[in-house]
């Protein structure tokens, strides 16, 4: 039986609202096996990316537990929680998240500096080589077309070799051609490296790719698919 990479127990979230509390998320629970992808969908509003960021201990919940890599997130304090996310976690935005005074080969290379990763250069290198950019390495975002920029958020997440990738509406900017490009190109590098995913998404068709579909709605999973095996 594999390893849980990710287990998420009875997770409540909510907020003060005027006089009264939303409750953004209301008991939810599943666990993430080893080498496994979910995908998270629902319509908007319906607690997908609080549910993710609180996976990856970008927030805590109001009530419940996450257990990532074997390590209980409430116990950690931020800077635990910080250091737990660089040593094993990469991360994939809708809107890239690239920092625009960095090129394409310092973005990626950033993950692998915090680490103090040894060739570093030539392991972003390698990677934007793998995802079609091996001539846009020196350029900046702002001379990068969308798809090129989800390209190097791609390379970037995959650059520490991390345990889990969580994607938040990896191709919801993109165009139909860009985001089959970039969906084929993150389950391939998902395979060849064994990564276990979580991605949010609007798109049913990239959803169907997953291990599993979690469907949410009212800040519930109200149904849970297997889609392959």
């Amino acid at each position: 039986m594999s390893e849980f990479v990710l287990a998420a127990n009875r997770l409540s979230k909510s907020y003060p609202s005027g006089d009264h509390q939303l409750t953004v998320l209301d008991d939810v629970s599943f666990t993430v096996t080893s080498g496994e992808s979910i995908s998270i969908i629902g319509p908007s509003g319906s607690g997908k990316t609080t549910l993710l960021g609180l996976c990856a201990g970008l927030d805590l919940p109001s009530s419940g537990t996450v257990t990532l890599m074997g390590l209980q997130l409430q116990a950690m304090n931020e800077d635990d929680r910080a250091y737990l996310r660089n040593q094993s976690v990469g991360f994939i935005f809708q809107n890239f998240q690239l920092l625009p005074t960095l090129t394409a080969l310092e973005n990626v290379m950033i993950p692998a500096e915090l680490r103090k990763m040894s060739d570093i250069r030539k392991r972003a290198e390698a990677l934007l080589e793998r995802v079609g950019l091996r001539d846009r390495m020196d350029h900046y975002p702002t001379q990068l077309s969308g798809g090129e920029q989800q390209r190097v958020a791609v390379a970037r997440a995959f650059v520490t070799d991390p345990s889990i990738v969580f994607a938040d509406e990896p191709t919801g900017n993109l165009d139909e051609a860009n985001a089959e490009q970039i969906t084929e190109l993150l389950f391939t590098m998902n395979r060849e490296r064994s990564t276990t995913l979580v991605l949010v998404t609007h798109n049913l068709d990239l959803a169907k790719k997953t291990d599993r579909i979690l469907e949410m709605r009212g800040g519930k999973v109200v149904t849970e698919t297997r889609v392959n095996g």
